[in-house]
């Protein structure tokens, strides 16, 4: 019999190699999360600290402008505007475009990031347990792992959206304020306003900075979503892994006065010590405790390649047990 009788039709397309299935599979689980409106909602709120640093810069502009030209006097005690412009720029150097602007963002935005994965998760990973979808994915010519990688790819993409794009959109504010900002690596140093690179080192450090974020970040929700699947237990998890062991740690070190080393549980604290070698830091100086009270830059770096690992090996299990064919 003909295949046109059976009426089969021949594919019209190119053929490709299967690690091109990864971005289908990234298509469709953001296609399914942008549907949802509880998702945007979470984005829009996570944008507000965004916003914050980026009409911060204007509003201290605006201030400076405001201020008188003659002393302010209060009661007997009078002060020269310039020495209160110099002490609020100090006060808010954090938005002078400098390492500290972004360090400072990632790790606020860091809150919205956990709470927007969190939610995410089922709807990404989870259903495809819940709702047996991954034998879909299996029964064609594709490896797990390009499963696993199209999942991670979808998660990172969020991530990217929460952290990477704004911190980019911030550094072409500041640079528009000032060309020499884009130009010249030593810029803070030679206008004494702050402190490490900029131009194109400080751009590579926020890519870098971001990229590390979103690999670490995605294989950790597509290992927990793959174990829980459910939303609730998901949150619960997520607590668990970026609360409960920072309140351990924080009380472990700081309060018994334990070694700086049981701050390793902190897992978003390790990723804000290897993120802050990106950004040109020396030392994380902006954790709790201090410098003197914070774990060295390998041991947080081999801590989450630990964690790394263990979530590769987990999927690898779990998804060699599913059955495709029963």
């Amino acid at each position: 019999m003909s295949t046109n009788l059976l009426h089969y039709r021949t594919w019209q397309g190119k053929f490709r190699r299967p690690l091109w299935a990864v971005w289908p599979i990234c298509r469709v689980a953001l296609g399914m999360l942008f549907r949802r409106k509880l998702f945007w909602f979470l984005y829009a709120t996570g944008l507000l600290l965004f916003l914050m640093f980026f009409f911060g810069t204007y509003l201290l502009d605006w201030a400076e402008t405001m201020l008188p030209t003659q002393p302010i006097r209060v009661g007997k005690v009078s002060a020269e505007p310039e020495r209160i412009m110099r002490v609020l720029r100090q006060g808010l150097r954090v938005l002078n475009g400098s390492q500290e602007t972004f360090m400072y963002f990632f790790i606020y935005q860091g809150t919205m990031v956990v709470v927007v994965l969190t939610l995410a998760g089922a709807t990404l990973v989870g259903n495809d347990f819940t709702e047996h979808s991954l034998v879909f994915y299996l029964a064609k010519p594709i490896s797990r792992w390009h499963y696993v990688a199209g999942k991670c790819l979808a998660a990172s993409v969020v991530v990217h959206m929460l952290t990477t794009l704004p911190a980019i959109i911030l550094f072409i504010q500041h640079g528009m304020e000032d060309f020499d900002y884009f130009l010249n690596p030593d810029y803070f140093v030679e206008s004494n306003t702050g402190r490490g690179p900029a131009s194109w080192p400080l751009l590579w450090g926020i890519l870098q900075y971001g990229i590390f974020l979103s690999v670490v970040l995605s294989l950790i929700l597509v290992a927990t979503a793959s174990w829980v699947r459910r939303t609730m237990p998901m949150i619960m998890l997520w607590l668990s892994l970026f609360i409960f062991l920072r309140l351990l740690a924080g009380i472990l070190v700081d309060g018994l006065q334990y070694g700086v080393r049981w701050r390793l549980l902190d897992l978003w604290n390790d990723l804000c010590i290897v993120g802050s070698r990106f950004l040109g830091f020396e030392q994380y100086t902006m954790g709790p405790g201090g410098p003197d009270r914070q774990p060295a830059f390998w041991e947080a770096s081999l801590v989450l390649a630990g964690v790394c690992a263990l979530c590769l090996m987990f999927l690898s299990r779990l998804t060699r047990g599913v059955e495709v064919v029963r």
